[in-house]
């Protein structure tokens, strides 16, 4: 396989996360030279750099032609605009993460917990275009470690050091599997690569190796992948971990780290284990045994995920529920993947991922402003909000509508791309099994936006106050989510579908 040894296109190819570097060191000179009352907004700083990077990143220039071209760094990554919208979502995602980090005075003054939100982009950053075993590892741990670090920040909070210590421990359990899956993969091909004649992919659509250790292989991979997304049966650490951590950061582990994974998931699956129609000379056709798979986590982890969130009470553990949910919307369109033409199924996965971004920041922006007036993440609280602070109602009530797929929001354009995506794969019964979830979910979503406006309260009478920091906030974060359901719906889909149509390259 050869790959492309322009210097110019391999330094266009990193140049996000070079970004990302400096940023970082900038951010961790901040905090370490700056007076306290400097260091205060340092957190704004790395929210803006990061949107300027996310907003740059469009403009990055990819390849046009064949893989070889979009193979870079010795093959380790592939530059193409799958890479780039994912890239660009997780960036948003951490800019987001940065400004309502702000409201809590815990994390704050501390740059130590935007530089590790900064690495952890780095990480997800280069996991979305890994085309090498070594890179999907290296950038996995990356992203993880940041991440156990995050969720036990607060060390003098029992129940962050808990949650800490539990996605550290299940975490670790669950890196044993994919790097077990990966070695495997490795000794019985002799290859690290991804794409390529020679890579691990097409040996095995030759069909000359056994293949029950190969399906043992992608059992554990499965299983690693399904503990970053949070699907069942790999999402017991999900609950607690968003309960105990600090809000800020179960924001962003729940959008940041569930994209890159999709994104990796994605090229992984259609890479490594690639359909009949995209083998040269296939022999084997693996997906036949990988699409069942994944439609059956899909209806499981969808299905469980609502179920339970319906007795949930309090906020963040019935939006853990949520993910968990989300997640296996998003397992539809994977699973199309491997039976659709045009690229409808990784195109209606990342625009889902860009929707769901947008939406559930906003949704624990809302919860962070509450907890900080109220001491309470109690569902029950929430009541007579909308008396208390209309504006803090109506964001919370729009993230709500997204996530439950109610239109103008851009969750209704999401999961209809999704169950569109499923039908045109022949998926008839995964779609029923979706549409009878979103049917489910929407319960809860309208439980709380009842509460908000009907419920009555003892304390209805005293106002919640919104910094004007965080109006701003979630008030352009509102904007986005309704604008992805209108306007800039077919623009954002034109660009997925283009990247999409690249993974058949």
């Amino acid at each position: 396989m050869v790959f492309n040894t322009d210097v110019t296109a391999n330094f266009w190819a990193v140049a996000p996360e070079i970004a990302l570097a400096i940023i970082g060191l900038i951010v961790l000179g901040l905090d370490l030279y700056s007076r306290e009352s400097q260091r205060r907004d340092v957190g704004y700083f790395a929210g803006f750099l990061l949107l300027a990077l996310a907003a740059a990143t469009v403009f990055v220039p990819t390849p046009d032609g064949s893989l070889s071209e979009q193979l870079v760094l010795g093959g380790m990554l592939r530059h193409d605009q799958f890479t780039q919208i994912f890239r660009t979502m997780i960036y948003i995602a951490a800019a987001l993460t940065c400004f309502i980090a702000m409201g809590d005075n815990r994390m704050r003054y501390k740059g130590e917990f935007y530089l590790l939100v900064i690495v952890a982009t780095i990480g997800a950053s280069l996991l979305a275009g890994a085309s090498d075993l070594v890179m999907v590892f290296v950038a996995l741990e990356t992203l993880s470690i940041s991440l156990y670090a995050l969720a036990g920040f607060v060390r003098d909070d029992a129940r962050s050091a808990e949650s800490g210590l539990k996605y550290f421990l299940i975490g670790s359990f669950a890196t044993g599997f994919t790097l077990y899956g990966f070695s495997l993969l490795y000794g019985f091909t002799g290859a690290t690569q991804i794409y390529g004649p020679d890579g691990i992919g097409q040996q095995l659509a030759a069909g000359k190796l056994n293949d029950a250790p190969i399906i043992v292989a992608m059992m554990m991979i499965v299983v690693g992948f399904g503990f970053k997304i949070s699907a069942v049966p790999f999402h017991f650490w999900t609950p607690d971990v968003y309960e105990g951590s600090p809000t800020a950061m179960t924001a962003f582990v729940s959008v940041a780290s569930k994209a890159a994974s999709f994104a990796v998931l994605l090229r992984f699956m259609l890479a490594v284990f690639p359909p009949e129609k995209l083998a040269v000379g296939a022999a084997a056709d693996y997906s036949e045994l990988w699409v069942p798979l994944i439609s059956v986590l899909a209806v499981i982890t969808m299905t469980i995920g609502n179920v339970v969130a319906l007795v949930q009470k309090n906020i963040k553990r019935l939006l853990a529920y949520s993910s968990i949910a989300q997640a296996g919307y998003a397992l539809m369109g994977v699973a199309a993947i491997a039976t659709t033409d045009g690229g409808q199924g990784a195109a209606s996965v990342a625009f889902y991922m860009f929707m769901y971004i947008l939406t559930n920041i906003l949704a624990f922006g809302c919860i962070i402003v509450f907890a900080n007036a109220t001491g309470s993440e109690t569902i029950a609280d929430f009541a007579s909000l909308g008396r208390r602070n209309l504006w803090l109602a109506m964001f919370m009530t729009i993230a709500l509508l997204s996530l439950g797929g109610i239109p103008p929001a851009a969750g209704f354009i999401g999961k209809f791309y999704l169950f569109r995506a499923a039908v045109d794969a022949d998926l008839i019964l995964l779609a029923v099994a979706g549409v009878l979830n979103s049917i489910i979910a929407l319960y809860y979503y309208l439980v709380i936006i009842k509460v908000m406006f009907v419920d009555p309260s003892p304390d209805e009478d005293k106002d919640i106050p919104m910094p004007a920091n965080y109006a701003w906030v979630l008030g352009a974060a509102s904007l986005a989510v309704v604008l992805l359901g209108t306007v800039l719906a077919n623009p954002v889909i034109d660009w997925a579908t283009q990247a999409g149509l690249e993974l058949f390259i």
